[in-house]
């Protein structure tokens, strides 16, 4: 028979439906069919009674690929539909809205995967057939057990809770407020701007961070869209996607704005701690605020440093400071969540390169507060009271970590990875120096320079024409740090240059910088809370880095910035308009539709054992106590199949994965039966 030609065939089906299926197998332009004799596998697959039409095309996924299987669903009246070709994951949604176009149900389909399972991974042209024809066999006897299946509608609440209120969260709550949604943003620290308010210039363009950051906090201060929580902590979380339900826990400030002559009391404070907004280069009273422009304006408590003894409230005329309020608990109501808490960085052990042993042993970070104008230092080049004339760099201080080399965290983890951005930020900062102190001498300290992002590389021809001398070491045998014996500068490092075919150096330095990593903050608590999905470097993992790169798994809650790893300021407000685009796109839909392929109960099976309840990863299965059976919530359960497998009582199928379809495509597969189609 041609296998253009469609058949008719009767089936035992019980009176069902007769099954009226259609395979498609598609050639993938060669990916396929170079390895995979696909005109072979359609004649053979066209002779299994229930296949009406079983045929190839050059692209099944291109536009007339997909007006030829509309066009044969309507002619030949097909019930099934089978397309075999590449991976699910790419293409199978678009074959289910093809069916849809043509009036059929687009659960009544099944994917097959002849190309990463079998043409790319098959080198025999005969074995790669047969392995194809057995897959779609297997498919054919699967789909006629298939039910026609209807989307999971689920209203969806017009609000984004955005958690974490550095340039990443910001600059999604902005967008999300000029779309009109109305955004609620949470920040666990007094104040606004996280991380990029401590920078001093930014590469490429050499601009003030907080002269770029100041019009996004505006943006979002002056949106009447936003609702803005300082000192906020999450607390708990239910809920999904369309109504979440987040218990906050806000820490009074202590200062009202309202407060008069705040100086006075700030004046009056008794106690002080590290500024931790100057990386604790210098020191800060219990009531503060980190810098001239933050948001909020007026200070707050550090109520860790605080011992309430008073005087500030005394300096103030008893009026605008509140020493006993306490905190409270608000719940906030969104239809998506957003988290963009940012990231942490590197803190270099005690002796780690001298550092804590020598105060003459700082971190980019530091420096970069030194090199500001606003800084502790007032932007000159000053380290423990000393102007310095020689300074050196440090590369990949907690990043690059090697085993037997460099010891683990505290967490007995390495930081293998590469921070990206600590190159280009160092390079920057070499090329800034030597622009305001032609004579200062420079020192490169590296194992490896990754200059990664466009245009990054010109600081690194900059630096080499401004003179910065670059020492390559044996990352094996790192530089040693110490005392300079000869008591001419505060600090020498020895080490073994590369570049110069292993000659020993002894560079004699008044300041030693520290290139730190880019580190996951602690996110034990979202990780707990939401279920995330956890890399091997700490940051939270997305679902898949180019089909939804700002996507958890769990359904409504996006990513945004440098929690999914290390990222430039550019970088982190792209990720945060990619989720906010997302969010957004949600939000206006007013209502979400999700795959039925969920579990259910069936009632009068369940025994009420609990069992469900405790494996569900996703708490989707609560209990009736009055009818003493397990009750699933379509809305929060994802179909993972877990309660299936685990009731001892088979109470529990799923969608689109019942018994029948599972034991028919295996037993087909195993060519244990014939693949006989029947509804």
């Amino acid at each position: 028979m041609n296998q253009d030609t469609p058949r008719t065939h009767s089936s035992g089906n019980g009176g069902g439906e007769e099954p009226r299926i259609g395979v498609f197998i598609c050639h993938c332009g060669g990916n396929i069919s170079d390895v995979v004799d696909v005109k072979r596998v359609a004649e053979e697959i066209g002779r299994i009674p229930g296949v009406v039409i079983s045929t190839t095309h050059m692209f099944a996924c291109s536009d007339p690929g997909q007006a030829m299987i509309e066009q044969k669903i309507k002619e030949l009246n097909l019930n099934r539909v089978i397309v075999a070709a590449c991976s699910p994951s790419l293409h199978e949604l678009t074959f289910r809205r093809t069916l849809a176009r043509a009036g059929l149900n687009q659960y009544l389909y099944e994917h097959t995967n002849i190309r990463e399972q079998d043409s790319w991974v098959v080198t025999d042209k005969e074995l790669a057939t047969q392995k194809a024809t057995r897959l779609i066999r297997a498919a054919v006897a699967r789909v006629p057990h298939l039910a026609p299946l209807q989307k999971r509608v689920i209203p969806i609440h017009p609000s984004v809770l955005v958690i974490g209120g550095g340039i990443a969260g910001l600059t999604a709550a902005s967008y999300l407020a000029n779309r009109g949604i109305a955004v609620t943003l949470i920040e666990s620290s007094p104040f606004l701007g996280g991380r990029m308010s401590r920078l001093a210039g930014l590469f490429p363009t050499g601009k003030q961070a907080r002269d770029l950051l100041r019009p996004v906090m505006d943006a979002v201060i002056n949106n009447p869209k936003v609702t803005i929580h300082t000192n906020a902590e999450m607390i708990q979380s239910t809920g999904f996607i369309g109504d979440f339900r987040t218990t906050v826990r806000i820490v009074p400030r202590g200062v009202e704005p309202t407060v008069v002559n705040v100086q006075a009391a700030i004046d009056a404070c008794p106690e002080q701690t590290e500024d931790e907004f100057n990386f604790a280069l210098t020191k800060r009273k219990a009531i503060y605020f980190p810098y001239d422009g933050c948001y909020p304006s007026h200070p707050a408590i550090d109520w860790k440093g605080c011992t309430k003894c008073g005087k500030c409230v005394e300096a103030v005329g008893a009026k605008g400071i509140n020493l006993a309020e306490e905190p409270r608990e608000i719940e906030i109501r969104s239809g998506v969540i957003l988290i963009a808490v940012g990231l942490d960085l590197y803190q270099p052990r005690l002796g780690e390169y001298g550092f804590g042993q020598f105060r003459e042993v700082i971190t980019l970070a530091q420096l970069n507060r030194i090199l500001d104008a606003k800084g502790p230092t007032g932007g000159k080049l000053v380290v423990n009271g000393r102007q310095v004339r020689s300074i050196g760099f440090m590369h990949c201080v907690g990043s690059m970590q090697q085993k037997g080399v460099h010891p683990p965290g505290p967490d007995g983890r390495m930081n293998d990875y590469c921070s990206r951005v600590c190159c280009t930020a160092t390079l920057h900062a070499e090329t800034e120096l030597k622009t305001r102190y032609p004579n200062l001498q420079i020192y490169d300290f590296h194992e490896d320079i990754r200059t990664y992002g466009r245009w990054h590389e010109d600081y690194y021809t900059l630096a080499s024409e401004q003179g910065v001398a670059f020492v390559r070491f044996n990352p094996l045998r790192p530089p040693q740090v110490e005392r300079d014996p000869r008591e001419e500068t505060p600090l020498l490092v020895r080490t073994i240059d590369r570049l110069t075919f292993g000659e020993e150096l002894e560079v004699p330095l008044d300041v030693l910088v520290l290139a730190t990593g880019l580190v996951a903050r602690d996110m034990a608590r979202l990780v707990d809370l939401f279920r995330c999905s956890v890399g091997p470097d700490r940051f939270l993992l997305e679902v898949h880095p180019k089909l939804r790169p700002v996507e958890l798994a769990v359904f409504g809650l996006f990513l945004a910035g440098s929690v999914q790893g290390p990222m430039d300021t550019v970088e982190s407000t792209a990720g945060a308009a990619a989720a906010s685009a997302k969010a957004a796109t949600l939000i206006s839909q007013g209502s979400i539709e999700l795959d039925p392929f969920i579990a259910r109960i069936e009632e009068e099976v369940c025994s009420g054992c609990r069992i469900c309840l405790t494996v569900c990863p996703y708490d989707a299965i609560t209990r009736d106590d009055a009818k003493k059976v397990a009750v699933i919530n379509e809305a929060v359960c994802t179909g993972c199949g877990t309660c299936v497998a685990t009731c001892p009582s088979n109470a529990i199928t799923q969608f689109g994965f019942t018994d029948d379809e599972v034991k028919s495509e295996i037993l087909a597969l195993l060519g244990r039966v014939p693949a006989v189609a029947t509804a």
